[in-house]
């Protein structure tokens, strides 16, 4: 099937309903069709990692960046453009560069909880030291710069948990940044002074929430040669908890662990064996996490923290590894899949939370040079409002960003 037609098809009538195998009717929105908010001949994708809000309040703007970087994974000599996108008229509007990006996460830019129409956060490579900036998108004037690189933000923008990207780009170098920002430790396996970090937005003051060491009797024994590292990090919807992925090399032996937004309460998410990838929170409590259920099926694990009521969601039809996340009301879940099959298409869902009745989105096919590094996840994530989905892809070719509108 010609790639250009791929992502034609999505579930685009003006009402859909299924029934459900309890009796109930599930009414699916009415979907748009896919359409693009940038075009080549550049670059584009999404500027955070996927789950995390793209848009303004107003939802007239969507944060993005442009680079030419291609079949590689950039370096601290690629600068890429971060730049708002007019949803309304796609128009490119650029704010900055950054040198601290990947093609999995982008620069980690968050709309801050406290200014949500104006002010960002992204993450940058200056003298030597990676750092995280806020600036107020229409001015376009920096307005402060804190000594360390965000990963995931509060929901009132007042905190932001801070990780290790440089060594990330020795165990995962796909997910972190070239130039030797942060001190790797890379000769320690379980470093005492490194780990998950809380970062005061307002002062620039950080402290160790969680250090590597600390979490060492809670994963898999690692090989001499191996080193622990952090990665993927996420508060819940009320800010009280964290939740992050604790990892090694070379065997890549994954932990998913939450802890309370003041450092207590350190547990792991799953019994050993079930590991972990993908997550979004549904709640203050309630965490959606892509594992191998009971050790032998991969899948949408819902769950409680600190509780075993663990549930496979999307009645088998969920069974993979996907980018969960959840609306902002919590009735539904968008997730996607890697590339599969002779075609390497690669698929949306959206699932009905109450019934798990599960409606297909849309269909991508990858081209096969896009792979390794330099992939392209669809990686969703929804508006403030519920009402649109955004996404990266290849698909026509080169990667562009696209959005689903909702009509319920």
């Amino acid at each position: 099937m010609d790639r250009r037609l791929c992502g034609a098809f999505v579930a685009s009538v003006c009402w859909i309903a299924c029934c459900h195998s309890d009796g109930a009717v599930v009414e699916f929105p009415d979907v748009s069709p896919c359409r693009a908010l940038t075009s080549g001949p550049h670059e584009h994708l999404l500027a955070s990692y996927y789950g995390i809000n793209s848009w303004d309040r107003s939802q007239r703007y969507i944060t993005v960046l442009r680079t030419d970087v291609k079949g590689r994974i950039p370096t601290e000599d690629d600068p890429a453009t971060l730049a708002l996108v007019d949803v309304r008229t796609k128009e490119f509007i650029p704010l900055t560069q950054t040198r601290a990006w990947n093609f999995q996460q982008g620069c980690m830019a968050h709309w801050l909880g406290t200014a949500p129409d104006s002010q960002i956060i992204y993450n940058d490579f200056r003298n030597g030291r990676f750092v995280s900036v806020v600036m107020d998108v229409h001015t376009k004037r920096e307005l402060k710069v804190i000594d360390h690189p965000v990963s995931a933000v509060s929901p009132d923008g007042k905190e932001a948990v801070s990780i290790n990207f440089a060594r990330l780009r020795i165990t995962r170098p796909d997910y972190g940044y070239g130039g030797d920002g942060q001190d790797a430790r890379r000769n320690v396996q379980f470093p005492q002074d490194d780990g998950l970090f809380l970062v005061d937005l307002e002062t620039g003051q950080a402290r160790c929430l969680v250090s590597i060491a600390q979490v060492r009797p809670l994963v898999p024994e690692v090989p001499a040669e191996g080193i622990e590292y952090f990665n993927h990090t996420l508060f819940s919807r009320d800010g009280s908890k964290i939740f992050w992925l604790a990892r090694a090399i070379p065997n890549r032996n994954t932990t998913s662990l939450t802890v309370n937004r003041d450092g207590s309460n350190l547990q792991r998410c799953f019994p050993d064996g079930w590991g972990g990838s993908h997550f979004d929170w549904l709640d203050g409590d309630r965490l959606m996490v892509t594992a191998a259920y009971e050790a032998k099926v991969y899948g949408h694990i819902l769950f409680t923290v600190g509780q075993t009521d663990y549930q496979r969601l999307g009645n088998g039809l969920l069974d993979y590894d996907g980018h969960g996340t959840f609306s902002p009301d919590g009735k539904w879940m968008v997730t996607d899949t890697y590339p599969a099959g002779a075609l390497r298409e690669q698929k949306l869902y959206l699932m009905d939370m109450q019934t798990q009745a599960v409606l297909p989105l849309g269909r991508f096919v990858q081209p096969p040079e896009v792979k390794d590094g330099w992939r392209c996840d669809l990686h969703p994530r929804w508006s403030p409002r519920g009402d649109s989905i955004a996404f990266n892809s290849t698909y026509t070719g080169s990667r562009q960003v696209y959005v689903f509108d909702l009509t319920w």
